[in-house]
């Protein structure tokens, strides 16, 4: 006669127990399962007929990995199969002078213009449709290709700042001339000046503030060549011999001396002539090595140092900056800080319509050698066309290898 084992059944009806609570437990909705998500385009507001917004390439964006889809007759994109995340949905054409025409009923533009859009850290975690506004800038002949601010650490271990630069390229089939042109640095205090918000409530949308304004000599009758390049440095020197992840500025093409003498300059170099600054006891351009950098090029017959100034917002006194008007603006490039938190959108400075997204350097306090440098789109008629969606955060690379006047590591 087999024995009961009361021990050995209890033991099994409490593992038969447990296993069926937790089979129960499972969320057969969890949020790793893959969804689809809707993307409707939507044409710049200032079109005054509507435009065909089919065939068109939405990119959604999840940091270094990217998904592309084309639109529908209705200008819908979708993604299926996509796992719920945050991401970056944009979307850049060209169109051509006659399409601007028609769309807009000007004749400003011969050569053409971009329709960009971008949606930046948008939540992803079911079936949805999202709008994604759009926005059309005039294709630019000439534009900010490179800019170096991180600095390094020198061959003693050393904070080495010298060697900054920024770099300018010629996107046309034409050489241009850039005497006369104007270079600004935005302001950049750790806690803003004027929000965004602040900006439009006390000027408008049609203003930003710059620390610093530099500008070509006006007699320097310097053309650039298609794709061609300008240099502008603030210490013309081999800054290689101090540290590997600097840069061979002696061939730069302006300069912008410093008046303490701290910089080692090069007489040979031509001098940028300097317009702005609210620095006192400094000349050379202030790009603040933590990635806190906005940088814009701008063409004006008005004199710059007659421009309305102001105090940080609700301030009487202290620092000034320049209230620029933003409708000189060539180009904008703007650099957001790479938070150990991740990135607040509250520190942009430049309006979307100059810059509608934002790059960045890997490091969270610079001192990496790390250059930011557009993206190569193509070549036409034997030069090189950068990419411009005016979106950084599409357009731009980071690097440590890239150097001046290169676009190809």
């Amino acid at each position: 006669m087999k024995r009961f084992n009361f021990q050995n059944t209890v033991l099994h009806s409490i593992a038969l127990i447990l296993a069926i609570s937790l089979t129960s437990c499972v969320d057969f909705n969890d949020a790793t399962l893959e969804t689809s998500v809707s993307i409707q385009v939507v044409q710049p507001t200032d079109f005054k007929s509507s435009v065909d917004l089919s065939n068109k390439t939405v990119t959604a964006s999840l940091g270094t990995t990217t998904r592309s889809a084309l639109t529908n007759e209705q200008g819908i994109a979708t993604f299926n199969g996509i796992t719920p995340d945050i991401y970056t949905f944009s979307t850049s054409w060209d169109m051509t002078g006659d399409e601007y025409k028609a769309a807009t009923g000007s004749n400003e533009v011969t050569s053409g213009a971009t329709v960009s859009g971008s949606l930046n850290s948008q939540m992803v975690g079911s079936n949805s449709t999202l709008s994604l506004p759009t926005n059309v800038s005039i294709n630019r002949d000439l534009v900010i290709g490179k800019v170096f601010f991180s600095g390094s650490k020198d061959n003693n271990n050393r904070t080495y700042l010298a060697g900054k630069f920024i770099e300018l390229f010629n996107q046309s089939d034409d050489s241009i001339d850039v005497s006369g042109l104007y270079i600004g640095l935005g302001e950049a205090e750790s806690t803003p000046a004027y929000t965004l918000d602040n900006l439009r409530e006390s000027f408008g949308d049609s203003v930003i503030l710059l620390k610093q304004i530099y500008r070509i000599p006006k007699n320097a009758n310097f053309k650039v060549a298609p794709g061609g390049t300008v240099l502008i440095a603030n210490s013309a020197i081999d800054h290689t011999t101090n540290d590997d992840l600097e840069n061979n500025l002696l061939n730069a093409d302006f300069e912008v001396k410093d008046v303490t003498g701290k910089y080692q300059n090069n007489p040979s170099t031509p001098s940028m002539e300097v317009i702005y600054n609210i620095y006192t006891g400094t000349s050379v351009i202030n790009m603040l090595q933590n990635g806190m950098v906005s940088v814009v090029i701008f063409r004006t017959d008005e004199d710059p140092k007659k421009w309305e100034k102001t105090y940080k917002y609700g301030k009487t006194s202290g620092t000034e900056w320049v209230v620029a008007p933003t409708k000189y603006i060539l180009d904008g490039v703007e650099s957001l800080r790479n938070r150990t938190t991740g990135f607040n959108l509250d520190e942009k400075r430049l309006w979307n319509y100059i810059d509608a997204g934002y790059t960045y350097i890997n490091a969270t306090t610079g001192l990496s050698g790390e250059i930011i440098y557009r993206k190569t789109s193509k070549m036409q008629n034997g030069h090189k066309v950068l990419v411009d969606t005016n979106n950084s955060t599409n357009d731009f690379n980071v690097s440590t290898t890239i150097g001046p006047r290169n676009y190809d590591e």
